[in-house]
């Protein structure tokens, strides 16, 4: 499942510039692809509609959806929905007759329906049942107006992962630092193996590598300004992580505005690349069994010591309750007991690239990877969403994903494409 889907490179003109906001904003309607089951059931059995529509999101949903039942003994009907027109229609959706409860994402994505008046304000249960969800799950749950419109269910760090088993061949070291970075990526290149697999055509992926550049070069609180739009893009301290990435572009899969994220994925699992800045999506693309066990990461490395490495990238998907839900007493009793860890679990057992949110799921049973993963975030002084989660979605899809193509294939005019992106950012921020 891609958490994310944007258009292929593309120059826009305005008819596509207008049309691809609507879709960023999920103002289109794709002929009724994503509608409410609410007006065909029983208005006491509470509704969800979920975009958690690959195979083994699916069966995570079906396990949690069934302990719910089988323990509360109310009812609970799911409406699945691919997740790219779940999001290009949830607009609409929220603004008709939806499900009384809704899977959506953490960070801006959030704020945007609170600020609408779209979902429901969560607090009270938040303030009974929120105790197992960190600081930052919370800020990234929480409204403008300082309430909690999400409940935390599960995230997906990003890293810089690698097979421990071609390393462990070959001599190499996971680096700690950029130098290391560097030092070990030259010495890959030498031995014939390309560094760092990398796939752009899908759009979102630079987004990742763009994301901690700046997060280790500038700190979280320059880059949640910056993604806010209140920091001009022209800022040297911008330019630097452009400065930054055109020094480890040589090192990167050639070409990779062709290529798409799973072949990328593929190329890491196939060891013809040494590793991939991805998201914990990667182990879907492995196999079960010896494959994904010989799959390891390592934290994104540092880049500078006083702003250190503490800060994960980490996407966190929850759930929403829909303004004036049908069924409220049935919608606040699934979300209460989706505060607690064991819904987690289950679906995290189905789909490997979801860690449970609440700091008292149980790992045990887990493979190294995933408690690894969850060790990572649990411990980290800051979570980001990823870029597209943070800032607005028509200037993530609109500007930034041609712009960062743009980038890829010329990373040598750092300045014509920062004012570039300071010029589209004033037009879509209005400032």
């Amino acid at each position: 499942m891609n958490p994310h889907e944007w258009p292929r490179t593309w120059q826009p003109s305005r008819r596509d510039f207008l049309r691809s906001a609507l879709v960023a904003a999920g103002a289109i309607t794709a002929g009724g692809a994503l509608s409410s089951c609410s007006n065909s059931v029983d208005p006491n059995v509470t509704t969800l509609g979920s975009r958690l529509s690959d195979p083994n999101s699916k069966l995570g949903v079906e396990d949690f959806v069934a302990m719910y039942r089988q323990q509360t003994g109310r009812q609970l009907a799911v409406n699945t929905v691919d997740s790219t027109s779940f999001q290009e229609n949830v607009n609409n959706y929220l603004q008709g007759t939806p499900d009384d409860v809704v899977t959506w994402m953490g960070g801006y994505r959030v704020k945007y329906f609170a600020e609408k008046g779209l979902v429901e304000d969560l607090s009270p249960i938040w303030a009974n049942h929120g105790g197992g969800f960190n600081e930052s799950f919370r800020e990234n749950s929480t409204g403008m107006d300082g309430k909690q419109y999400l409940i935390p269910f599960f995230y997906y760090p990003w890293a810089v992962f690698y097979r421990p088993s071609l390393w462990a061949e070959r001599g190499y070291e996971p680096p700690a630092t950029y130098d290391q970075w560097v030092a070990l990526s030259k010495q890959m290149q030498a031995d014939g193996l390309t560094p760092l697999g990398f796939g752009a055509r899908d759009g979102w992926p630079p987004f990742g590598t763009f994301d901690y550049l700046n997060l280790r070069l500038n700190g979280v609180e320059f880059h949640r300004t910056l993604l806010a739009g209140d920091v001009s893009w022209t800022d040297n301290r911008v330019r630097s992580v452009f400065d930054t990435w055109r020094e480890l572009l040589p090192f990167h899969q050639p070409q990779p505005l062709g290529r798409k994220i799973a072949d990328a994925q593929m190329a890491l699992l196939n060891k013809s690349v040494g590793s991939l800045v991805a998201g914990m999506f990667v182990a879907q693309s492995f196999p079960a069994g010896a494959e994904r066990d010989d799959l390891d990461f390592f934290t994104f490395p540092e880049l500078d010591s006083a702003v250190g490495t503490s800060t994960v990238e980490a996407p966190m998907d929850g759930f929403m309750m829909r303004t004036d839900p049908r069924n409220r007493p049935g919608a606040e009793d699934f979300l209460t007991y989706m505060t607690g860890p064991d819904p987690a679990v289950a679906y995290a057992k189905q789909d490997p690239q979801a860690i449970p949110a609440h700091r008292d799921a149980d790992l045990s049973s887990f493979p190294a990877l995933v408690r690894k993963s969850a060790d990572l975030v649990q411990n980290a002084s800051e979570i980001t969403q990823f870029f597209d989660r943070d800032t607005r979605p028509d200037f993530a899809s609109i500007v930034m994903i041609p712009a960062l193509q743009q980038f890829i294939g010329n990373p040598n005019d750092v300045d014509g494409l920062v004012r570039s992106i300071e010029r589209q950012k004033s037009a879509v921020f209005g400032t």
